[in-house]
C-alpha cells in the first residue's frame, strides 16, 4: 500500500518526466497530504504544444497496436511506484470515490482504450474512405480526415471514467496533451505513462499540469480541445474549437402504462451507483400520475445506504472534506425551497469524524414538470421527482444526455429519440449510467475531430 510520503507525479513533456520546483498539493478527503504535483510554467506549455505539432503521425495498425498494448499496462502494471491497487486507492481517497467504482473504471477504461481504434471509426460515415488512394475514390468521393492534428483536454476529476473517451483521438492520428484535474491527477499520468510504454513517442501525449494561465496556453496551442466543467463552461465553448462537457442531467421518464415497482431496482441504481458524481447518473425521474408514492420509494432504498469511509469496500456515497460538504448541502436546501422532502430535508452532510463527510443521498418532490429544479444536477445521489403530462409532452426532457424511458408508447420514443437535446435514448430497463464500445456518449467523438473531404483522382 501507499506509504507515508506524497506520492510524486511529475509533467510528461516531449523529452520526458519533468519535475519542477512549483507543486501542487494534493489532500485526501481528510485535508491530509497524499500527493505533490509538479506544475508546468506557460513557456513549458508553448514548447510542449509546439513539439506536439511537429511530429510525425504513427501509422494506423501501429496506433491500434500501441493502445491495445497500453490497456493491459494500464490495468494489470505496476505505474510510476504505484500497483493498480495502490493506484486505486489514492484516486478514491483524494477525490472520495467509491473504490468500488474506481477499480470498476480501471477495468473499463482498459477496455475503451483497448478498443479505442475501432470505436473512434464508428463515427466514419459509411460513404467515406480512410484513405485517398482507396479505389473508390478514383472516380470522385470522400476521405475521413482530420480537423487538425493537435487535441487538448481539460480533465474532469469527478470519476477516472472520463479518461476513457480521449484516447480516441490518439486513434485516429492525433497528438495529444491532457491538462490533469487537482482531485484526480493519478488517473491521466496513469494512463499517459502506459501509452508511453507501449510505444507511443513521448512528443505525441503529454500530461502538463499547470495553472490557470498555463491551461488556457494547454488550449490555444491545440487545433482543438475538450473541457469539462459546468453551464457556464458550456455556453463559454459553445460553437467554438473546444468541446464543451457540461452537466448531463440524466432523467428517467415512466409512462402511466408501465408499473414502477417493477423497474425500481434499475430507478435507485441510476441514481446512487458510482456514487451519483457521474454526468450520466440519474438526477431527476418524472412520472405520468402521481410521483408520491414513487419519491416514497425511492427514499426508502436510498436512506439505508450506509457512510463509509470511500476506500471501504462497501463504500456507495461519496465522501469530500466537510466545508466542501457543507457547502453542497447549503446549496441543496437552498435549491429545494418549496419541494417536499422525502430524504435529505434536514441536510445531507454525514461527518466522518476525521475531517472527511459522506453526502447522503436526497429525494425531493416538485409540483410540475417544468421546474428548475429538473435541470439541477449534483455531485451525490440526489433525485427530483416530478409528475409528466401528455401535454409537457418532449419539453420538460430536453438537455438531458441520458433519457431512460419506460413505456410502450412507440410515437413518444420517436419524439425523444428526434429531440436534438437529447443525446441517448434507452428504452426499457437500462441504467442511465450505461455505456458500450460503439456506442456514443456525447456524440462519437470522431463527430468532433473529423470530417469529410471531398476528392477525385485522374490518370497523369
Amino acid at each position: 500500500m501507499i506509504g507515508c510520503a506524497p506520492i510524486e507525479i511529475p509533467a510528461l513533456g516531449p523529452s520526458g518526466e519533468f519535475r519542477a520546483a512549483n507543486r501542487l498539493s494534493v489532500t485526501d478527503v481528510s485535508g491530509a497530504g497524499l500527493a505533490e504535483v509538479s506544475l508546468v510554467p506557460p513557456l513549458f506549455v508553448h514548447r510542449a504544444m509546439a513539439a506536439l505539432h511537429r511530429a510525425e503521425t504513427l501509422p494506423a495498425a501501429d496506433r491500434a497496436a500501441l493502445l491495445a498494448e497500453a490497456a493491459e499496462l494500464f490495468e494489470h502494471a505496476t505505474i510510476g511506484g504505484l500497483s493498480p491497487a495502490d493506484y486505486q486507492h489514492a484516486v478514491s481517497r483524494a477525490g472520495g470515490v467509491p473504490i468500488s467504482s474506481v477499480r470498476e473504471a480501471n477495468g473499463t477504461v482498459a477496455q475503451r482504450v483497448a478498443n479505442a481504434f475501432d470505436s473512434a471509426h464508428q463515427a466514419r460515415p459509411m460513404g467515406a474512405s480512410t484513405d485517398w488512394r482507396d479505389p473508390s475514390t478514383r472516380t470522385g468521393g470522400a476521405v475521413w480526415v482530420r480537423r487538425g492534428s493537435v487535441f487538448a483536454v481539460h480533465a474532469a476529476g469527478n470519476h477516472p471514467g472520463t479518461h476513457a473517451i480521449w484516447p480516441e483521438a490518439l486513434a485516429l492520428g492525433y497528438r495529444v496533451a491532457v491538462r490533469p484535474s487537482s482531485r484526480d491527477p493519478f488517473t491521466p499520468y496513469r494512463l499517459i505513462t502506459a501509452l508511453r510504454t507501449a510505444g507511443f513517442p513521448a512528443d505525441h501525449v503529454v500530461l502538463l499540469p499547470t495553472d490557470h494561465v498555463g491551461a488556457d496556453a494547454v488550449l490555444t496551442g491545440a487545433d482543438l480541445g475538450m473541457v469539462y466543467g459546468g453551464a457556464d463552461v458550456v455556453e463559454k465553448y459553445r460553437g467554438s474549437q473546444v468541446l464543451p462537457q457540461g452537466p448531463g442531467r440524466s432523467k428517467i421518464l415512466i409512462t402511466a402504462d408501465t408499473d414502477w415497482r417493477r423497474h425500481l431496482d434499475v430507478i435507485v441504481e441510476s441514481a446512487a451507483d458510482h456514487g451519483g458524481t457521474g454526468c450520466v447518473n440519474t438526477s431527476a425521474v418524472l412520472i405520468e400520475g402521481d410521483p408520491g408514492p414513487l419519491a416514497e420509494a425511492i427514499a426508502e432504498r436510498l436512506a439505508v445506504i450506509p457512510s463509509l469511509p470511500p476506500e471501504h469496500p462497501k463504500a456507495i456515497l461519496p465522501i469530500q472534506q466537510v466545508r466542501a460538504a457543507r457547502a453542497i448541502e447549503s446549496y441543496l436546501l437552498k435549491t429545494a425551497t418549496g419541494t417536499r422532502a422525502w430524504l435529505g430535508g434536514d441536510g445531507v452532510v454525514d461527518e466522518l469524524g476525521d475531517g472527511s463527510a459522506a453526502l447522503r443521498p436526497a429525494v425531493f418532490e416538485v409540483g410540475d414538470p417544468t421546474a428548475p429544479q429538473i435541470g439541477i444536477e449534483l455531485p451525490f445521489p440526489c433525485v427530483w421527482v416530478a409528475p409528466w403530462t401528455r401535454t409537457a409532452d418532449v419539453a420538460p426532457l430536453r438537455d438531458t444526455l441520458v433519457l431512460t424511458v419506460l413505456t410502450r408508447d412507440g410515437e413518444l420514443v420517436g419524439r425523444l429519440v428526434d429531440e436534438p437535446t437529447i443525446r441517448n435514448v434507452y428504452l426499457g430497463d437500462r441504467h442511465t449510467y450505461w455505456m458500450a464500445t460503439g456506442v456514443p456518449h456525447d456524440g462519437f467523438l470522431g463527430d468532433f475531430l473529423m470530417w469529410s473531404k471531398g476528392i477525385a483522382t485522374s490518370t497523369m
